[in-house]
């Protein structure tokens, strides 16, 4: 078993290392919280693990259950302080049993942008945020890998 990820992003390059991490990580809306007396910005998600996707597993499952199961997912705490503001755009915030998928966290000036499969996306607003990310429990196995389809339109 793998070393729980336990990270800080505070800048631009912190960030992109967390987004890294979490790319592709499934996102269910009714797991996402702004708390504004607090300044905060929780969610737990259901991280991919990439870090160990092309690494022989150490957990108890026989060659034949590595063949079934090659990869891990694990619960995943994402805090964020200092956040005066949430806007989302192409996500209805409201609707609670939406599940997303995360692509990206990007530094946008005055924040961080979260951006979401299907092209929605939550900026969350604060000029001095800072970004905690933590597993949560014991990885699972899992038989999907993310993939991205190349856009051929895109290429020139």
């Amino acid at each position: 078993m793998t070393t729980p990820i336990r990270l800080r992003a505070e800048d631009e390059e912190d960030l992109k290392v967390v987004s890294a991490c979490l790319q592709d990580a499934i996102v269910p809306i009714g797991e996402m919280c702004f708390l504004p007396d607090d300044k905060r910005f929780v969610l737990v998600v259901n991280r991919f693990k990439w870090e160990t996707c092309d690494k022989p597993r150490d957990d108890g499952f026989t060659a034949d259950d590595d063949a079934q199961f090659p990869y891990e997912r694990t619960h995943c705490g994402v805090r964020f302080e200092g956040v005066t503001a949430v806007k989302a755009r192409g996500i209805d915030l409201k609707d609670r049993g939406q599940i997303l998928e995360l692509l990206s966290l990007e530094h946008v000036e005055g924040g961080v942008a979260l951006h979401f499969a299907g092209g929605g996306c939550i900026r969350l607003e604060g000029s001095r945020w800072h970004c905690m990310v933590e597993d949560l429990g014991d990885p699972w196995p899992t038989t999907c890998k993310p993939c991205h389809p190349i856009d051929e339109s895109a290429e020139g």
